[in-house]
């Protein structure tokens, strides 16, 4: 599931600065993966 993850760019260089919008943002891409 991380090799999927790591192709959203935001995810990969982690742009935000607060870890409760990091986790939020990873929230969003798995349940956009699991949506496809």
């Amino acid at each position: 599931c991380f090799n999927k993850l790591k192709h959203f760019r935001r995810f990969a260089t982690r742009f935000d600065r607060r870890a409760g919008h990091f986790l939020a943002f990873i929230h969003l891409a798995a349940a956009m993966l699991w949506m496809r």
